[in-house]
């Protein structure tokens, strides 16, 4: 019971995060005039309906500290009334921010919860609350790293000059490969973003 318990304190926050991100491609992008996303059904705060069972469910179920859902379809060929490279920009950039955004909320009504008389609600509200926000700012950091297919790759896709543009494409086929050597070599040097997560996190909280 206390084995569920631990991954359901996990579990919950990461599946209302990664809905929120995902939801936030989507209406940005049918704000833009890119309606692909809500005609999906895509453009919701529902985990049912952004659920990748390896990444959004599996994963985190068995304790690996990483998770993602299923990745919202943006067509900037749809995009009205903007360039299509700042559209890109925008519906790629709203994902991590919309988790700076919960992780700002939820660090704010930690506060007065933590305050608060002691409750079991009161208790449960403050675990989901204390792995929110460092969750938060873990998917916004990861998702803008300048790395293909990131959030942080496809913003690089709408800022990078057209005379690039040919190396940019070489260097997205080798993209996820990338990103996981990066990975695996920050934490084996010790300089993984743990770290400053966990600091982050705690100056949001106030301990």
């Amino acid at each position: 019971m206390d084995w569920l318990v631990a991954r359901l304190t996990v579990l919950v926050p990461l599946w209302l995060s990664l809905s929120v991100h995902e939801w936030a491609h989507a209406w940005t992008a049918n704000r833009l005039g890119d309606d692909t996303a809500r005609l999906m059904g895509r453009m919701r705060v529902d985990p049912l309906v952004h659920v990748d069972w390896v990444g959004t469910v599996l994963l985190p179920l068995v304790g690996v500290p990483i998770g993602w859902a299923k990745p919202v379809p943006v067509n900037p060929l749809r995009f009205r009334g903007v360039h299509q490279d700042t559209g890109l920009l925008l519906a790629a950039g709203a994902g991590p921010a919309s988790n700076l955004v919960l992780a700002l909320l939820a660090a704010l009504v930690h506060r007065p919860v933590a305050l608060a008389p002691a409750h079991p609600v009161g208790s449960g509200l403050l675990a989901l609350l204390a792995v929110a926000v460092p969750l938060n700012l873990g998917l916004a950091a990861f998702n803008l790293l300048p790395v293909p297919p990131l959030d942080g790759g496809r913003i690089v896709d709408g800022l990078v000059p057209y005379r690039w543009r040919p190396h940019w494409a070489r260097l997205q086929v080798v993209g996820p490969f990338l990103l996981a050597a990066l990975l695996i070599g920050a934490e084996v040097a010790g300089a993984g973003p743990l770290s400053a997560l966990a600091a982050a996190s705690d100056l949001l909280l106030g301990r």
